[in-house]
């Protein structure tokens, strides 16, 4: 059975222990200052972990209990990362060392033996809580810095590249929806493999820098970009000039040619045109001689062009652009990525639809959880595709 007593607007403390006079004697020496909510087992602490989550301020755990026991309990808490955010005191007549040391191993806060002691027990309950009082206050502290610095630094990208749009007569959603897919098959690529070594860091920062991808169309004419006809073949030829050139910009930067950002941005910009077979330019690269940042980048490019209407072109649905990409109709991409590509294309849609209402919400002001503060690609596309854009004159 679990008992929930003293309910108040009070700290809230998990104890599990399958003895009910244990439970009372530790209840008798807390609820005063704090609401105890109590588990007879561990199967019964594991459903109230669900149930209050964060709203629990500390667990007292003890280790031998039936169903399920401390050390268990302590794994669940590990895989679910929950032992990150509500710290525990394991409460046990076993005092061996090496339970103890697997207790430690297991992220256990302190440890208190049996038989208690009220002296003890209050202070080591009181210490651990106020630790991670301060932990999160810290965290919360830290995150909303680097939030404010991201969020900086977004927006300049951000102007930068609906500059870009802007001249290139694209949807000002373009960038964002670029960013966003970037996102998301970068996110199911580490899932799926750990290839390319691929971290949370480095998501971030590949997304951010995926809205410089065609900052080189700055030096287009204007008249090329917004051409409503298919352009002629000296025209695509200037056209072709914009990755090297977007490299140039980056390349020329007098400060920042060691950040991160500034790496992924010139591999973005000057690859994202390159194919998987080797057929693309500037560089001719195939395989994965092409940064993972410029093969996923480009792949969410070709989505939102075939997707997206243009002056050149109506907009294709999202099962079309799909089953285009992955026919090879678009260029060559690697079997992984289309294997990405095709596990998550029933969310896509969807998830763009999110994107456009969180940045809405950022525009007044709000935040969203789904912003990255603290966390690259080797295929790309074939530009001209004419053939199967109606008309587009290879342009995307």
């Amino acid at each position: 059975m679990i008992i929930c007593s003293y309910k108040t607007h009070k700290q809230k403390i998990l104890i599990v222990d399958d003895s009910e006079m244990n439970r009372s004697i530790l209840s008798d020496m807390l609820y005063a200052e704090y609401e105890i909510i109590e588990a007879e087992d561990g199967f019964q602490a594991v459903m109230l972990l669900e149930k209050w989550g964060t709203e629990l301020s500390l667990m007292l755990l003890d280790i031998v209990m039936p169903r399920m026991d401390g050390f268990e309990v302590l794994q669940l808490m590990n895989r679910n990362h929950w032992i990150k955010d509500i710290p525990v005191i394991m409460i046990s007549a076993e005092s061996g060392p090496t339970q103890v040391e697997l207790a430690y191993e297991l992220g256990v806060t302190d440890f208190i033996s049996r038989p208690f002691n009220a002296l003890i027990v209050h202070h080591r309950v009181v210490n651990t809580i106020l630790l991670y009082t301060k932990q999160k206050k810290l965290i919360e502290m830290v995150a909303d810095q680097i939030y404010e610095k991201e969020r900086r630094s977004s927006l300049m990208i951000d102007i930068l590249s609906h500059i870009v749009e802007f001249r290139n007569g694209e949807s000002g959603l373009h960038v964002l929806h670029v960013r966003t897919l970037t996102e998301l098959l970068l996110k199911h690529l580490r899932q799926k493999t750990d290839r390319y070594s691929i971290s949370m860091t480095d998501i971030s920062l590949i997304s951010a820098a995926s809205a410089l991808h065609d900052i080189g169309k700055i030096a287009i004419d204007e008249k090329i970009l917004n051409k409503p006809g298919r352009l002629t073949k000296e025209e695509f030829d200037i056209m072709k000039t914009h990755p090297l050139e977007g490299a140039k910009m980056l390349e020329n930067l007098s400060i920042h040619q060691e950040e991160p950002m500034i790496r992924f941005a010139y591999e973005i910009c000057r690859w994202h045109h390159e194919r998987y077979d080797g057929k693309g330019y500037p560089d001719g690269l195939s395989g994965d001689d092409i940064p993972i940042s410029a093969q996923i980048v480009a792949m969410a490019d070709v989505y939102d062009a075939l997707t997206s209407e243009r002056v050149y072109k109506k907009a294709f649905s999202h099962e079309t652009a799909v089953r285009m990409i992955l026919d090879g109709q678009c260029g060559a991409f690697s079997p992984l990525l289309q294997e990405c590509l095709e596990e998550m294309a029933d969310q896509l849609e969807e998830e763009l639809r999110t994107a456009v209402l969180i940045q809405e919400d950022q525009s007044k002001g709000g935040k969203t959880t789904q912003e990255m503060f603290y966390y690259e690609t080797k295929e790309g596309i074939e530009y001209d595709i004419a053939r199967v854009l109606h008309g587009s004159g290879g342009r995307l």
